[in-house]
């Protein structure tokens, strides 16, 4: 039964995006993505998060990722004595993927995601949540772009 499974899948067109592990074609392609410097503590944070996803760096990238943050809170939920109970953080990126010989852009998207904090009593605790977000965010955005550049390097290593 498994092996007619098998059968039925590979006539169906699917192929594993990571096909050849870290010797296939997307690991390697991910590997030749050099990540342009970002200004800020949330562009260090996700500048560190897509460098240790995209598996370290090439002697001489193909490619250049480019990307451009927009952080912010927002207060809402607020008590008769104008004190805010609720923020939302969200954190957006446009990011371009270069052709590092040609300068030529081959991938111009967005990606974001945002995360809800309660607002207590403490300053302390409402920072140290907010600080807790941003690095959670700037993992899950990160994840998106990978996933986004290993999908464009599937499309292109399969292209005719």
């Amino acid at each position: 039964m498994a092996l007619g499974a098998g059968l039925l899948l590979s006539g169906c067109g699917l192929r594993p995006l990571y096909a050849g592990g870290g010797k296939g074609q997307v690991a390697q392609s991910l590997r030749a993505v050099e990540v342009a410097p970002m200004p800020g503590r949330a562009g260090w944070l996700m500048r560190t998060a897509l460098v240790d996803r995209l598996g370290g760096g090439a002697a001489s990238p193909r490619y250049r990722l480019v990307v451009e943050l927009d952080d912010q809170i927002t207060g809402f939920g607020v008590r008769a004595d104008n004190a805010v109970t609720r923020e939302r953080r969200a954190l957006r990126a446009r990011y371009r993927l270069v052709d590092a010989e040609k300068g030529t852009v081959l991938l111009d998207a967005t990606a974001g995601s945002d995360a809800g904090i309660d607002v207590v009593s403490s300053e302390y605790a409402t920072v140290a949540a907010e600080e807790t977000a941003l690095e959670r965010l700037s993992g899950e955005v990160a994840d998106q772009i990978v996933t986004r550049l290993a999908l464009y390097a599937s499309r292109t290593a399969n292209a005719p």
